[in-house]
């Protein structure tokens, strides 16, 4: 019996030392991209009931965007490209903490909550997860990734042909039946983030993440406060 307890206890350790190893609260690299890239606007929408369940994600306890220093100075590249060209940055989302996707991932699996449907009117709830769109694991909780999208330097709107977290065809970045100004505005902002070392999604015009990102194997569970 004792030796049983001691391999239990044993496993057990291991166990926590491969999560520890994988999930980490070092808010130490990070930055506010708004000490950074001074001229942003932001609308973190996981801060409000604005996003596709209808609440307030664990996690985000104020309105700020933050990355690994790595990531914003990146960033601060492209805001610096854009900038020359007319535009500014409306950043949605940076980094997000593990306990905002398991949030997603407690949303999903209740039958019972349908969330905000504008966010997904082409789709069943369940089929979030089929198409990728939900998962256990985000690029984002690695701190390199932002959400975002061009306005113009009086903060007017960009047209993008679809906005944040659209859970539809129209949200790939090839979407065939967009306007030559929506495929326009697309591009300069694609060119911008390609350049200055972010790479895209197929499901997601508005998502990049830092090629060279610091940390490709550790996903973050520090509060955005």
């Amino acid at each position: 019996m004792k030796k049983l307890l001691l391999t239990l206890l044993i496993s057990f350790c291991l166990i926590q030392t491969v999560i520890a190893s994988e999930i980490s609260c070092d808010k130490s690299n990070f930055v506010p991209v708004y000490t950074v890239i001074d001229d942003a606007a932001f609308d973190i929408r996981y801060y409000s009931s604005n996003n596709f369940t209808g609440n307030r994600i664990d996690g985000y306890k104020a309105p700020i965007a933050y990355m690994t220093k790595e990531g914003v100075k990146a960033l601060s590249k492209a805001a610096d490209d854009l900038r020359k060209q007319g535009y500014r940055l409306l950043i949605w989302d940076t980094y997000r903490p593990q306990k905002a996707v398991d949030n997603f991932v407690v949303w999903i699996n209740d039958p019972n909550d349908e969330g905000d449907r504008n966010f997904y009117p082409d789709f069943k709830k369940s089929d979030l997860v089929k198409g990728g769109y939900i998962a256990t694991k985000s690029s984002h909780t690695r701190g390199s990734t932002v959400d975002l999208t061009l306005i113009k330097k009086d903060g007017s709107f960009v047209d993008m042909g679809g906005t944040f977290d659209l859970f539809s065809e129209i949200s790939h970045p090839d979407y065939k039946k967009l306007t030559r100004e929506q495929k326009k505005n697309r591009k300069i902002l694609h060119k911008a983030m390609i350049k200055a070392g972010f790479s895209g999604i197929d499901s997601e015009w508005w998502h990049y993440t830092l090629v060279k990102e610091p940390y490709p194997d550790t996903y973050f569970n520090f509060d955005v406060e």
